[in-house]
Protein backbone atom coordinates (compact mmCIF):
# COMPACT_ATOMS: atom_id res chain seq x y z
CA UNK A 1 0.00 0.00 0.00
CA UNK A 2 0.80 3.86 -0.67
CA UNK A 3 0.52 6.23 1.67
CA UNK A 4 1.78 9.81 3.07
CA UNK A 5 -0.27 9.88 6.31
CA UNK A 6 -3.90 7.89 6.68
CA UNK A 7 -5.75 6.30 3.82
CA UNK A 8 -3.33 3.77 1.76
CA UNK A 9 -3.84 2.65 -1.78
CA UNK A 10 -2.73 -0.07 -4.14
CA UNK A 11 -0.81 2.59 -6.47
CA UNK A 12 1.12 6.01 -7.13
CA UNK A 13 -1.63 7.70 -9.10
CA UNK A 14 -4.17 6.51 -6.85
CA UNK A 15 -2.62 8.43 -4.41
CA UNK A 16 -1.63 11.24 -5.88
CA UNK A 17 -5.21 11.87 -7.56
CA UNK A 18 -6.57 11.51 -3.73
CA UNK A 19 -4.35 14.50 -2.36
CA UNK A 20 -5.22 16.47 -5.49
CA UNK A 21 -8.79 16.35 -4.99
CA UNK A 22 -9.30 16.21 -1.22
CA UNK A 23 -6.43 19.07 -1.23
CA UNK A 24 -5.48 16.65 1.81
CA UNK A 25 -2.40 18.14 4.00
CA UNK A 26 1.16 16.32 3.83
CA UNK A 27 2.99 17.14 6.93
CA UNK A 28 6.44 16.50 8.22
CA UNK A 29 4.72 13.45 10.17
CA UNK A 30 4.64 11.89 6.80
CA UNK A 31 8.50 11.74 6.36
CA UNK A 32 8.51 12.30 2.74
CA UNK A 33 11.46 14.21 1.40
CA UNK A 34 10.81 16.68 -2.09
CA UNK A 35 13.71 15.89 -4.23
CA UNK A 36 12.97 19.28 -6.22
CA UNK A 37 10.88 21.20 -3.92
CA UNK A 38 9.27 24.58 -4.98
CA UNK A 39 10.85 27.34 -3.09
CA UNK A 40 9.15 29.74 -1.07
CA UNK A 41 11.50 32.59 -1.55
CA UNK A 42 13.80 32.38 -4.36
CA UNK A 43 15.47 35.55 -2.74
CA UNK A 44 17.56 33.45 -0.57
CA UNK A 45 17.73 30.05 -2.29
CA UNK A 46 21.37 29.45 -3.81
CA UNK A 47 23.13 26.30 -5.16
CA UNK A 48 26.02 25.14 -4.14
CA UNK A 49 27.38 25.73 -7.30
CA UNK A 50 26.93 29.23 -6.85
CA UNK A 51 29.83 29.59 -4.05
CA UNK A 52 33.38 27.83 -3.95
CA UNK A 53 34.73 26.83 -0.36
CA UNK A 54 38.38 28.23 0.98
CA UNK A 55 40.22 28.15 4.24
CA UNK A 56 38.40 26.56 7.24
CA UNK A 57 37.64 29.52 9.53
CA UNK A 58 36.19 27.55 12.81
CA UNK A 59 33.95 24.59 13.58
CA UNK A 60 30.57 25.43 14.82
CA UNK A 61 27.85 23.17 16.66
CA UNK A 62 26.77 21.79 13.77
CA UNK A 63 29.87 21.11 11.31
CA UNK A 64 32.79 23.84 9.91
CA UNK A 65 32.62 27.50 8.75
CA UNK A 66 34.79 28.37 5.78
CA UNK A 67 35.73 31.68 4.08
CA UNK A 68 34.09 31.41 0.63
CA UNK A 69 33.26 33.17 -2.66
CA UNK A 70 30.38 34.08 -4.84
CA UNK A 71 30.80 34.25 -8.45
CA UNK A 72 30.74 37.87 -8.39
CA UNK A 73 33.60 37.71 -6.21
CA UNK A 74 31.75 38.74 -3.12
CA UNK A 75 33.58 36.99 -0.35
CA UNK A 76 31.32 35.32 2.34
CA UNK A 77 31.48 33.07 6.00
CA UNK A 78 29.93 29.33 5.10
CA UNK A 79 28.55 27.60 7.40
CA UNK A 80 27.98 23.80 6.70
CA UNK A 81 26.13 21.33 8.26
CA UNK A 82 27.26 17.78 8.95
CA UNK A 83 25.72 15.05 6.66
CA UNK A 84 25.63 12.30 9.15
CA UNK A 85 23.48 14.49 12.09
CA UNK A 86 20.05 13.46 12.95
CA UNK A 87 17.23 15.24 10.97
CA UNK A 88 15.86 17.45 13.83
CA UNK A 89 19.33 18.54 14.31
CA UNK A 90 19.48 19.80 10.18
CA UNK A 91 16.10 21.36 10.55
CA UNK A 92 18.01 23.38 14.09
CA UNK A 93 20.81 24.04 11.68
CA UNK A 94 18.53 25.98 8.82
CA UNK A 95 16.63 27.75 12.34
CA UNK A 96 19.20 30.09 12.20
CA UNK A 97 18.60 31.02 8.63
CA UNK A 98 15.13 31.34 9.27
CA UNK A 99 15.31 33.86 12.05
CA UNK A 100 18.01 35.77 9.85
CA UNK A 101 16.47 36.21 6.92
CA UNK A 102 13.72 38.64 8.23
CA UNK A 103 16.43 41.24 10.15
CA UNK A 104 18.21 44.10 8.34
CA UNK A 105 20.22 46.13 11.08
CA UNK A 106 24.22 47.13 11.01
CA UNK A 107 24.59 45.35 14.24
CA UNK A 108 23.24 42.36 13.06
CA UNK A 109 25.07 39.69 10.90
CA UNK A 110 23.21 39.39 7.74
CA UNK A 111 22.22 36.48 5.85
CA UNK A 112 23.04 36.13 2.05
CA UNK A 113 21.63 32.71 1.44
CA UNK A 114 21.08 29.08 1.79
CA UNK A 115 22.21 26.06 -0.46
CA UNK A 116 19.47 23.35 0.79
CA UNK A 117 19.46 21.25 -3.09
CA UNK A 118 21.78 18.73 -1.33
CA UNK A 119 24.50 17.90 0.84
CA UNK A 120 25.90 19.36 3.20
CA UNK A 121 23.22 21.96 3.24
CA UNK A 122 24.90 25.44 3.78
CA UNK A 123 24.29 29.03 5.24
CA UNK A 124 25.55 31.48 3.79
CA UNK A 125 26.58 35.06 5.68
CA UNK A 126 28.41 38.31 5.33
CA UNK A 127 31.78 37.67 5.93
CA UNK A 128 32.96 40.07 9.10
CA UNK A 129 36.58 40.57 8.67
CA UNK A 130 37.70 41.39 12.37
CA UNK A 131 36.48 37.54 13.42
CA UNK A 132 34.81 36.75 16.80
CA UNK A 133 34.90 39.54 19.46
CA UNK A 134 36.11 37.07 22.37
CA UNK A 135 39.18 36.45 19.94
CA UNK A 136 39.27 40.49 18.77
CA UNK A 137 39.62 41.65 22.88
CA UNK A 138 42.56 39.14 24.01
CA UNK A 139 44.36 40.22 20.46
CA UNK A 140 43.96 43.73 20.92
CA UNK A 141 43.92 44.26 24.53
CA UNK A 142 47.12 46.40 24.85
CA UNK A 143 45.64 48.63 21.86
CA UNK A 144 41.47 48.93 22.84
CA UNK A 145 40.98 52.68 24.37
CA UNK A 146 38.00 53.10 26.91
CA UNK A 147 36.30 54.87 24.39
CA UNK A 148 36.55 52.12 21.82
CA UNK A 149 35.33 49.51 24.71
CA UNK A 150 31.80 51.99 25.05
CA UNK A 151 31.17 51.95 21.21
CA UNK A 152 31.26 48.36 21.12
CA UNK A 153 28.73 47.75 24.02
CA UNK A 154 26.53 50.30 22.59
CA UNK A 155 26.25 48.79 19.15
CA UNK A 156 25.80 45.21 21.02
CA UNK A 157 22.73 47.00 23.24
CA UNK A 158 21.55 48.44 19.32
CA UNK A 159 21.63 44.85 17.65
CA UNK A 160 19.66 43.67 21.14
CA UNK A 161 17.16 46.69 21.26
CA UNK A 162 16.35 45.45 17.15
CA UNK A 163 16.29 41.80 17.97
CA UNK A 164 13.85 42.91 21.05
CA UNK A 165 11.09 44.50 18.78
CA UNK A 166 11.25 41.61 16.52
CA UNK A 167 10.13 39.56 19.45
CA UNK A 168 13.62 37.39 19.15
CA UNK A 169 15.20 36.28 22.24
CA UNK A 170 18.85 35.19 21.24
CA UNK A 171 19.67 32.73 24.51
CA UNK A 172 23.39 32.59 23.80
CA UNK A 173 24.89 36.30 23.72
CA UNK A 174 28.07 36.61 24.89
CA UNK A 175 31.49 37.67 23.58
CA UNK A 176 32.30 34.76 21.43
CA UNK A 177 29.07 35.12 19.75
CA UNK A 178 29.59 38.27 18.11
CA UNK A 179 32.16 39.40 15.30
CA UNK A 180 33.36 42.58 15.02
CA UNK A 181 33.57 44.37 11.36
CA UNK A 182 35.19 46.92 9.10
CA UNK A 183 35.54 50.46 11.37
CA UNK A 184 35.43 48.37 14.44
CA UNK A 185 31.74 47.39 14.33
CA UNK A 186 30.55 45.22 16.22
CA UNK A 187 27.66 42.26 15.26
CA UNK A 188 25.39 40.06 17.34
CA UNK A 189 25.75 36.73 15.69
CA UNK A 190 25.01 33.08 16.04
CA UNK A 191 21.52 32.71 16.22
CA UNK A 192 21.55 28.40 16.67
CA UNK A 193 19.71 28.91 19.88
CA UNK A 194 17.53 31.92 19.43
CA UNK A 195 13.66 31.65 19.04
CA UNK A 196 11.12 34.09 18.15
CA UNK A 197 8.11 34.48 20.32
CA UNK A 198 4.85 36.68 19.99
CA UNK A 199 4.68 36.00 23.90
CA UNK A 200 8.13 37.78 24.60
CA UNK A 201 8.64 34.39 26.90
CA UNK A 202 10.29 31.50 26.00
CA UNK A 203 9.93 27.96 27.86
CA UNK A 204 12.80 25.37 27.46
CA UNK A 205 12.87 22.07 28.95
CA UNK A 206 15.55 20.12 26.80
CA UNK A 207 18.32 22.65 25.76
CA UNK A 208 21.26 20.01 26.36
CA UNK A 209 24.47 22.43 26.43
CA UNK A 210 23.31 25.82 28.31
CA UNK A 211 26.50 28.77 28.72
CA UNK A 212 25.63 28.36 32.26
CA UNK A 213 27.72 31.51 33.46
CA UNK A 214 26.61 33.83 30.83
CA UNK A 215 22.26 32.56 31.45
CA UNK A 216 19.72 34.11 33.73
CA UNK A 217 18.62 32.54 36.75
CA UNK A 218 15.30 31.86 35.90
CA UNK A 219 16.47 30.35 32.70
CA UNK A 220 18.74 28.25 34.31
CA UNK A 221 16.39 27.22 37.05
CA UNK A 222 13.15 27.25 35.27
CA UNK A 223 13.69 27.25 31.62
CA UNK A 224 12.27 30.78 30.90
CA UNK A 225 14.14 32.77 28.63
CA UNK A 226 12.54 36.28 27.77
CA UNK A 227 14.36 39.78 26.45
CA UNK A 228 14.93 40.28 30.32
CA UNK A 229 17.17 37.26 30.23
CA UNK A 230 19.16 38.56 27.17
CA UNK A 231 19.76 41.19 29.23
CA UNK A 232 21.16 38.93 32.14
CA UNK A 233 23.55 38.10 29.88
CA UNK A 234 24.52 41.36 28.15
CA UNK A 235 25.68 42.27 32.06
CA UNK A 236 28.01 39.11 31.38
CA UNK A 237 29.11 40.80 27.81
CA UNK A 238 29.78 43.79 29.29
CA UNK A 239 32.02 42.24 31.76
CA UNK A 240 33.79 40.51 28.97
CA UNK A 241 34.48 43.95 27.29
CA UNK A 242 36.21 45.41 29.98
CA UNK A 243 37.84 42.47 31.50
CA UNK A 244 39.24 42.43 28.07
CA UNK A 245 38.43 38.95 27.23
CA UNK A 246 38.74 37.18 30.55
CA UNK A 247 36.21 34.32 31.31
CA UNK A 248 33.12 35.32 33.31
CA UNK A 249 33.53 33.96 36.65
CA UNK A 250 37.13 33.47 36.87
CA UNK A 251 38.30 30.53 39.09
CA UNK A 252 34.95 29.20 39.35
CA UNK A 253 33.45 26.18 37.58
CA UNK A 254 30.37 26.40 35.77
CA UNK A 255 28.50 24.53 39.30
CA UNK A 256 30.20 26.95 41.26
CA UNK A 257 29.37 30.00 39.66
CA UNK A 258 25.32 28.92 39.34
CA UNK A 259 25.45 28.39 43.07
CA UNK A 260 27.11 31.95 43.69
CA UNK A 261 24.65 33.96 42.12
CA UNK A 262 21.83 32.13 43.67
CA UNK A 263 23.23 32.94 46.96
CA UNK A 264 23.51 36.18 45.76
CA UNK A 265 27.08 36.74 45.03
CA UNK A 266 27.50 39.21 41.65
CA UNK A 267 31.17 39.44 40.24
CA UNK A 268 32.82 42.61 40.52
CA UNK A 269 33.58 45.44 38.01
CA UNK A 270 37.35 44.48 35.91
CA UNK A 271 40.25 46.38 36.67
CA UNK A 272 39.86 50.24 35.08
CA UNK A 273 35.93 49.67 34.37
CA UNK A 274 34.17 52.91 34.92
CA UNK A 275 31.84 53.11 37.64
CA UNK A 276 28.77 53.80 35.16
CA UNK A 277 29.63 50.39 33.57
CA UNK A 278 29.65 48.90 36.96
CA UNK A 279 26.77 49.72 37.79
CA UNK A 280 24.80 49.14 34.54
CA UNK A 281 26.14 45.31 34.92
CA UNK A 282 24.42 45.33 38.06
CA UNK A 283 21.29 46.65 36.91
CA UNK A 284 21.73 43.88 34.57
CA UNK A 285 22.11 41.13 36.74
CA UNK A 286 19.25 42.16 39.39
CA UNK A 287 17.68 38.14 40.67
CA UNK A 288 14.16 39.31 39.43
CA UNK A 289 13.52 39.59 35.51
CA UNK A 290 11.16 42.67 36.06
CA UNK A 291 14.13 44.57 37.27
CA UNK A 292 16.48 44.62 35.12
CA UNK A 293 16.51 47.86 32.77
CA UNK A 294 15.30 47.17 28.93
CA UNK A 295 17.26 47.46 25.98
CA UNK A 296 16.74 51.10 25.29
CA UNK A 297 17.63 51.94 28.84
CA UNK A 298 20.38 50.52 28.00
CA UNK A 299 21.07 52.19 25.32
CA UNK A 300 20.43 55.77 26.19
CA UNK A 301 22.53 55.24 29.05
CA UNK A 302 25.82 54.23 27.26
CA UNK A 303 25.13 56.92 24.73
CA UNK A 304 25.59 59.52 27.34
CA UNK A 305 28.63 57.48 28.66
CA UNK A 306 30.02 57.78 25.40
CA UNK A 307 29.41 61.61 24.77
CA UNK A 308 31.22 61.91 28.40
CA UNK A 309 34.38 60.47 26.59
CA UNK A 310 34.63 62.62 23.64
Amino acid sequence: MYRFEGTGFSNIPQLIDHHYTTKQVITKKSGVVLLNPIPKDKKWILSHEDVILGELLGKGNFGEVYKGTLKDKTSVAVKTCKEDLPQELKIKFLQEAKILKQYDHPNIVKLIGVCTQRQPVYIIMELVSGGDFLTFLRRKKDELKLKQLVKFSLDAAAGMLYLESKNCIHRDLAARNCLVGENNVLKISDFGMSRQEDGGVYSSSGLKQIPIKWTAPEALNYGRYSSESDVWSFGILLWETFSLGVCPYPGMTNQQAREQVERGYRMSAPQHCPEDISKIMMKCWDYKPENRPKFSELQKELTIIKRKLT
